[in-house]
C-alpha cells in the first residue's frame, strides 16, 4: 500500500513538473518571438494603453 501511495505521489509530481516546463517553454517562446517582431520593426518596446488612466506606456516583460 505504502508503494502506491508512493507511486501516486511520484507520478503526480512528475506531471506538475511537466506542466510547468510547458508553461515557461510557452511563454519564452512568445518572449523571442515579440523580440524578432521588434528587432524586425526596429522598435524599442511594445506599447500598451492603461485602461484606468488612458495613457499609453511601454510593457515590461514580466507582464
Amino acid at each position: 500500500m505504502a508503494q502506491l501511495i508512493f507511486l501516486i505521489i511520484l507520478i503526480g509530481g512528475g506531471w506538475m513538473l511537466y506542466k510547468k516546463f510547458i508553461k515557461d517553454a510557452e511563454r519564452l517562446s512568445q518572449r523571442s518571438r515579440q523580440h524578432e517582431k521588434e528587432r524586425r520593426t526596429g522598435a524599442v518596446g511594445t506599447l500598451e494603453k492603461d485602461p484606468v488612466t488612458g495613457e499609453y506606456r511601454v510593457k515590461r516583460d514580466e507582464e
